[in-house]
């Protein structure tokens, strides 16, 4: 038997953004505090957010100091604006941290304690505060997916936290937010969606539904990643992006994720690099050392993608894939962790709480080829070059 898990609406596509109001509306919610960050107040996104929900009748608190990877700390702030006055729901309004952080008070808001009672593999299906998330970035897919990621600043652990009770109840994906996105943020959050679903397609969990939305992304994805970096203006491009971000989203909330993201989250942990970004420093290491075990799921990947046509041998077909995930980095200007600039004593220096870390996390044995700490170590020190 499969479970699915989505939200209750979704609205999606250019001006969706102006629903806001209606849709708190229609779910019987009037008193939000809008989670977000500094950047996008300073450059009028949530007074976008503001005159929509002002439109619907609706006056929001705006809490504005969400950061890059959350931590119980900057949590433990939003959540205190939260208690500051009568809400009945939280907005996420930006790309995966501000969402992350929202769906994390919303849970607290209700549930009490801390996030590192909540970390994987305890399972938080109380519901909280609904969540409405309303993404700035085509990307993370957060706004259709039961888990947050707050990080423990005393082991700078990434921590997954998972369940329903993460779950927005709604979701505005309005791709005109994203216009205007500067290239490298396009381009990491572009990898990161890519890498939602390859990995929910080939992860131990996947199941016909998921394997639908994986490939349904896939498609609109991977032809229009390049030609968005190159026209950020593209509207079309933008909106497929969007929308392929979404279905990853749901595909992988509903199959997992696997090894690339177990491996992601300390990189970005312990040395800071974005989310997306780390994704796609790992993706071709992860997918070579993964891909025998699965010819056939890589194979449709790339079939989907579009690097090569229905009736590819698998062989062939997963080759390809490999050189299409190289060039991509490589065309994007992906830097190595090396080129990144992180320190190479520290790198080793913590590479094997890294893999630590990242088996704890459970990701990696949704793996088609389920690794041990030894090889993790060995894939992060490939990454490294």
């Amino acid at each position: 038997m499969t479970s699915i898990a989505l939200p209750r609406l979704l609205r999606i596509g250019g001006g969706a953004l102006q629903e806001t109001g209606e849709t708190l509306r229609q779910l019987g919610l009037s008193r939000p505090l809008v989670v977000t960050d500094r950047f996008l107040l300073d450059h009028g996104l949530v007074e976008r957010l503001l005159a929509a929900l002002r439109a619907g009748g609706i006056d929001a608190t705006v809490f504005a100091d969400a950061v890059p990877d959350p931590t119980e700390a900057s949590v433990a702030a939003a959540l205190a604006a939260l208690h500051g006055r009568d809400h009945d729901c939280v907005v996420g309004f930006g790309g995966g941290s501000p969402i992350d952080t929202a769906k994390a008070v919303a849970v607290l808001a209700r549930r009490g304690g801390r996030m590192r009672d909540l970390k994987a593999p305890h399972q938080e299906d109380r519901p909280g505060l609904p969540i409405i998330a309303v993404p700035t970035t085509a990307g993370t897919g957060s706004e259709a997916t039961r888990f947050t990621i707050v990080t423990d600043e005393r082991t700078d652990e990434k921590m997954l936290c998972v369940g329903l009770a993460y779950l927005p109840v709604a979701a505005i994906v309005d791709f005109e937010l994203t216009l205007g996105k500067p290239p490298r943020l396009t381009a990491d959050t572009g990898i990161d969606a890519l890498t939602h679903a390859i990995e929910a397609y080939v992860s131990r969990k996947a199941n016909p539904f998921s394997d639908g939305m994986a490939l349904q992304a896939m498609r609109a994805i991977a032809p229009n990643l390049r030609r968005v970096c190159r026209t950020p203006g593209d509207r079309a491009a933008r909106a497929a992006m969007m929308l392929g971000a979404t279905q990853a989203g749901i595909a992988f909330s509903n199959a997992s994720v696997a090894l690339v993201h177990g491996m992601s989250r300390p990189i970005g942990a312990f040395f800071h690099v974005p989310h997306g970004l780390s994704n796609a420093m790992l993706l071709p290491a992860v997918t070579a050392f993964s891909a025998p075990a699965a010819l056939e799921r890589y194979a449709d990947c790339a079939i989907a993608m579009g690097i090569v046509p229905p009736g590819t041998d698998s062989a062939g077909a997963v080759d390809a894939l490999l050189h299409e995930l190289r060039a991509l980095n490589a065309e994007l200007a992906v830097p190595t962790p090396k080129q990144w600039g992180i320190d190479r004593d520290r790198y080793r220096a913590v590479v094997d709480t890294m893999a630590a870390q990242a088996l704890a996390s459970g990701s990696p044995g949704n793996n088609p080829r389920v690794p041990t700490a030894d090889e993790i170590v060995g894939l992060y020190h490939e990454a490294w070059e």
